[in-house]
């Protein structure tokens, strides 16, 4: 049986430091699978467990938004690790937590949580009364937690009303990775992980690798 969901402020103490960041993006993006992902708007805590992610990776990596080097609009990319990259597509946006040193240029897209908090309000954002429905992709999961562009380069490490968190009481999550998703380069790399449990992932798969 499930354990029961922490309230926010029980996890606060429990924040995800720089070291958890500065690290190969592939282990940070696994990792964060089962993290609580928070955003606190007007007061108001947003969020969920974070089911499913994906590794960009430096200028090696076609796939990433590094490969171009280091640019006005993704400056953020190549900031500290744990700073917050939220970059724009198709008039919505995506956020990504930046991993390694600064200057490397690689970041984790979160892709999907599972919404457990500020659950009303995210209704509200998307218009949708569907759980399901409301963070199952980057693009909703922005616009349910009220993430935009503006929020480009604020710090999961230390910003009080945004960050990603351990839940120490939660059962562990059962990992597995896939290749990534959406893309039209490097497609062949096994850089997507996800809860293979989760009935809120962006994309269902098939044929699993375990992780």
């Amino acid at each position: 049986m499930a354990r029961p969901h922490p309230l926010p402020d029980r996890l606060i103490a429990h924040r995800l430091d720089a070291a958890f960041y500065r690290r190969a993006t592939a282990v940070v993006a696994k990792q964060l699978i089962g993290k609580a992902l928070l955003h606190r708007v007007d007061g108001q805590w947003l969020g969920g467990w974070i089911v499913e992610t994906e590794a960009y990776l430096d200028r090696n990596d076609p796939a990433s938004h590094a490969a171009r080097g280091k640019t006005p609009s993704n400056a953020s990319m190549f900031a500290g690790p744990g700073t917050l990259y939220v970059y724009p597509i198709h008039a919505k946006y995506c956020l990504n937590a930046v991993t390694q040193d600064e200057g490397q240029g690689a970041a984790v897209l979160v892709r999907a949580i599972e919404p457990i908090w500020g659950l009303d309000r995210m209704r509200q954002s998307r218009g949708h009364d569907d759980p399901k429905r409301l963070t199952r992709g980057p693009a909703m999961l922005c616009q349910a937690l009220r993430i935009d562009r503006k929020d480009d380069g604020r710090c999961l490490v230390r910003d009080e009303a945004l960050g990603v968190f351990d839940a120490p009481s939660q059962p562990p999550r059962r990992v597995r990775v896939t290749k990534r998703i959406g893309i039209s380069k490097a497609q062949h790399r096994n850089l997507r992980f996800i809860d293979a449990n989760s009935d809120y992932l962006s994309r269902k798969v098939q044929r699993t690798i375990a992780g």
